[in-house]
């Protein structure tokens, strides 16, 4: 059974830095890659990286420069540094896997954690 637990969450002022964190368990896939997304009410889910299992990742515009996606040497935790955040940056998380080579991890994704929230306030 795939499980994404997602941690590291909380409130921070803006200019702030968390780190979340993804533990992921229950596959073997041989290509995937590890997403994150994000949730804030009323508005639209964003997808804010992922790091495929070669180790390529990707950065959506709106936190490119800011956020930093790694992953553990075992590859089975997933982390997202997030610095200089902004209060429009304020949404729960999520991690999700995207199994095989999709074109669009960030849009297309199989499995997924619950979410930790991060709040940043002004």
């Amino acid at each position: 059974e795939v499980q994404l637990v997602e941690s590291g969450g909380g409130l921070v002022q803006a200019g702030g830095s968390l780190r979340l964190s993804c533990a992921a368990s229950g596959f073997t896939f041989d290509h995937y890659a590890i997403v994150w997304f994000r949730q804030a009410p009323v508005k639209e889910r964003e997808g804010v990286s992922y790091i495929r299992s070669d180790g390529r990742t990707y950065y959506a515009d709106l936190v490119k420069g800011r956020f930093t996606i790694s992953s553990s040497n075992a590859k089975n935790t997933v982390y997202l540094e997030m610095n200089s955040l902004k209060p429009q940056d304020t949404a729960r998380y999520y991690c999700a896997i995207s199994v095989g080579r999709s074109l669009d991890p960030l849009h297309e994704f199989d499995f997924w954690g619950q979410g930790t929230q991060v709040t940043v306030s002004s």
